[in-house]
Formats: C-alpha cells, structure tokens, sequence
C-alpha cells in the first residue's frame, strides 16, 4: 500500500514540471483527471495481472465514463505519466509507456487490426505525444521523442526526433522554419 501512494505521489508530483496551471497536490489530485484514471488504471492493472479479467475491465470502464480516458488494464504503464486535459486518450491492452510521457487530449496508442499477440505501441522515456495524435502497431518510439499534434505513427522513431504528419515522418533538422507574420500580415484579418 506505501509503494502503491509513494507512486501516485510521484506521478501527481510530475504534473509541476510539464503544467504551469498546477498550483498543489491537492488541485492536481482532485481536479486532474488523468490521475483518476491513473488510480483506477493501477488498480486494474494488479486485478488483471492476477487473471481478474472481468473486475479489471469493470474498474477500468467507470474511469473511463468519468474522465473520458481509456486505458486498458493489460496496458505497461512507467511512472510520471501526464495526460494534458485527457478526454478521448486512448492506451491498448499490449502497450507499453515508459516514464514521464506526455499525451495530449485525443492520443490514441491503438492497434492497426491486422496484428495479434503484441499489437500496440511501445513509448520509450520523456516523449510528448500531441493531441488527436495515433500511433498505431506494434511499433516503437524512441525515448525523447516528439509527436505532432494530428500525425499518424505506423513506424519506429529515431531517438530524440520530431514526427509529424499523415503518415508521420521525421522533421528535417536543418528544415527553415517559417514565421507566418511575416508571410501574412495578421493585421489585415484582425478586426
């Protein structure tokens, strides 16, 4: 039971650095709703774990009616994860996330329909997945690894790297990157 709140601590405690909104413990543990769904997650997880198939899933279902986060209880989950404003994540039974990701509103890391056995993503440590963001298969993103909002993952990520677009690919590092003031004046559609 000490390991089990020690944990939650922790993944409450990792809201601080990646929310400025966060102002105490108590605000992200009753107002976050990510760290409900986290609570009932672990709790599931232990239940699934020891083959309580149906009370697993039962506990993982009402989280997901109350804060519109869906994570499998078959799901590997590491510590400090943050699900920034949370409403439609979605986590499958075979993925694996390591420690301190952030997931935006609408990430999905799901199957693509056509794999048994290990069928969901594997996230390595520290990588941002943007929102409505799908990485999809049984696939892996490297630790450090930054998604773009709306991009659809099917393949491996480079350490360290920047994916974008449908399907994903990395962002050129030397790529220009284009202030839009400049191509527009933002003036003449302000009123």
């Amino acid at each position: 039971m000490i390991k089990f709140i020690k944990s939650i601590i922790s993944d409450i405690d990792s809201v601080f650095d990646r929310d400025p909104a966060a102002r105490s413990r108590i605000e992200v543990f009753l107002l976050y709703p990510h760290i409900k769904a986290i609570i009932s997650y672990r709790i599931a997880n232990k239940l699934y774990r020891k083959e309580r198939y149906f009370m697993a899933r039962w506990i993982s279902n009402r989280a997901r009616r109350k804060t519109g986060i869906e994570i499998h209880p078959g799901a590997t989950i590491g510590s400090g994860l943050f699900i920034d404003h949370g409403m439609g994540v979605v986590i499958g039974e075979t993925a694996i996330v390591g420690n301190n990701v952030t997931m935006f509103h609408g990430a999905t890391l799901g199957g693509t329909g056509n794999e048994t056995g290990k069928r969901h993503p594997t996230v390595g440590d520290n990588v941002m997945i943007g929102a409505s963001a799908k990485i999809l298969g049984n696939i892996y993103i490297a630790s450090g690894t930054k998604v773009g909002a709306n991009a659809v993952v099917v393949k491996d990520t480079n350490p360290n790297s920047t994916v974008v677009g449908i399907p994903a690919n990395e962002v050129n590092k030397d790529s220009k990157v284009v202030n839009l003031t400049e191509v527009v004046n933002i003036t003449d559609y302000v009123k």
